[in-house]
């Protein structure tokens, strides 16, 4: 085919009828434009799975160091005291917030032979990923037991 017979028919192509390359200008932009706001939201909701999922492994190893700290103890008293600090060193060197911390501790074992059982609740903030309509605070627990040593001897009351 000519140069000719070419020219000859990109001039007889109407409205609608040929389509060249330069129909789609500024389809890419538009795409953009209505995706961008649902990437925005897909990479938010990913942070917020990411945070919880991150909260969830600290708060299982806070309970369980909060857990053994309580078994080393001498007293129930001192135990629920001990569970308490380890549970907020360990949160505060994993760097992990919580706008509320619990930490309950079970001493109705404490005895040689018996165990102790710590509950850690954290609640963790979700309120600055916006745009999801995800609650302002998750709580996330973990319960940990740790046995206290049979052959150790514990103070009366």
């Amino acid at each position: 085919m000519s140069a000719r017979a070419v020219t000859a028919t990109a001039g007889r192509c109407g409205a609608g009828r040929c389509r060249g390359l330069g129909d789609e200008r500024g389809s890419v932009t538009t795409e953009l434009v209505l995706l961008t706001p649902l990437l925005i939201l897909l990479l938010l909701f990913v942070v917020a799975l990411g945070r919880l999922a991150g909260a969830r492994i600290n708060v299982d190893g806070a309970a369980t160091q909060a857990a053994r700290a309580a078994s080393i103890a001498t007293t129930p008293a001192e135990a629920t005291v001990e569970a308490r600090q380890t549970a907020i060193s360990a949160l505060g060197s994993d760097h992990v917030t919580c706008a509320d911390l619990q930490v309950a501790t079970d001493t109705g074992a404490f005895a040689p032979g018996g165990s102790v059982t710590v509950t850690v609740t954290c609640a963790v903030t979700l309120g600055d990923l916006t745009g999801l309509r995800l609650p302002a605070t998750q709580s996330i627990a973990s319960t940990a037991t740790s046995v206290i040593d049979t052959y150790r001897s514990i103070p009366g009351p």
